[in-house]
């Protein structure tokens, strides 16, 4: 994976560092554009202020596509609620290496460039990771719809975008549905009952170290687990042989990225499953890991000296 180059130092000239928290129009408060969870964004800037100031840095949150911003002005950036990345993936991938070309950022561009397309997931699978069955369709065409049916030996299957978070332009459909348009390159998954019946696990890894977990449930009559869709979280303390499984996603990275969250759901063998590994812009949940703020906070201060 790609790093910063060795001759680049940032001046830390000032006591309190400047750490960037990229953000969005759809996230930042007071954006007409907000969206209706954005007050995760809120969650994490209230969890990060108190701890990062204590180690004597500020936090500020900006619009990752606010072009005027002098980056070399921040001692470091970390990604964090960029949801709308995803309608404009090769403009942040840009900007994240112009960013990148002037200050530390976390996770690195290249991190970020390799996990934006889901197919990451194959490479993963590759090294030996516990994956759910997948089939990559660049346009979802009827035959390719019809035909994913019986590849994957189900009659309920859901259509992901390749690129993409929160649930957007995902389909749960069944052989005799219409074909619904998509435009975008797609995942297709058999539907694993285990999501409605227990429901989703988080497992929230800074800098390697194991933070907190959660179960994320759908409600009733769904499978979407996002608080958009009426989604919610329950703080868990998982089993040994589940944090196990977790930290074996993280184990097959060629790099430790400064935050992951490992997405898993329960196989009918009762062992976890990888369904995404979250390295741009996861919600972190310090609500249910009320030390993240702190454990952030110590981990950024010693990454960047």
């Amino acid at each position: 994976m790609q790093v910063l180059d060795a001759t680049y130092q940032p001046s830390y000239g000032a006591r309190m560092m400047k750490i960037a928290y990229l953000a969005s129009k759809v996230t930042l408060p007071g954006s007409p554009l907000r969206r209706s969870d954005a007050f995760e964004h809120d969650y994490m800037m209230e969890a990060l202020r108190g701890p990062f100031g204590a180690q004597e840095m500020s936090v500020e949150d900006v619009d990752w596509n606010d072009q005027t911003i002098d980056w070399s002005q921040f001692d470091a950036a970390l990604i964090g609620t960029t949801w709308d990345y995803w309608d404009q993936p090769q403009l942040f991938l840009s900007t994240l290496e112009k960013i990148e070309g002037q200050t530390r950022l976390f996770n690195s561009a290249a991190t970020v460039r390799w996990n934006s397309d889901k197919r990451y997931l194959k490479e993963l699978a590759a090294k030996g990771a516990r994956t759910i069955p997948t089939l990559w369709i660049d346009k979802v065409e009827a035959a390719d719809f019809h035909a994913a049916f019986d590849k994957l030996g189900s009659d309920d299957l859901v259509f992901k975008r390749q690129i993409g978070a929160g649930a957007d332009g995902q389909f749960r459909l069944a052989p005799g549905d219409n074909l619904p348009d998509m435009p975008h390159p797609m995942m297709v998954q058999p539907f694993l009952s285990t999501i409605q019946e227990e429901g989703e696990y988080s497992f929230i890894f800074i800098d390697g170290e194991f933070s907190h977990a959660l179960l994320k449930q759908a409600k009733s009559g769904d499978y979407r687990i996002q608080s958009t869709y009426g989604g919610w979280e329950t703080k868990v303390s998982p089993s040994t042989g589940d944090l196990n499984d977790a930290r074996a996603i993280l184990d097959l990275m060629e790099e430790t990225p400064f935050y992951a969250r490992v997405d898993m759901i329960r196989d009918t063998d009762r062992r976890l499953l990888l369904m995404e590994l979250e390295l741009i812009e996861p919600y972190l949940y310090p609500k249910e890991g009320p030390e993240l703020g702190a454990i952030m906070a110590k981990a950024l201060k010693a990454r960047l000296g």
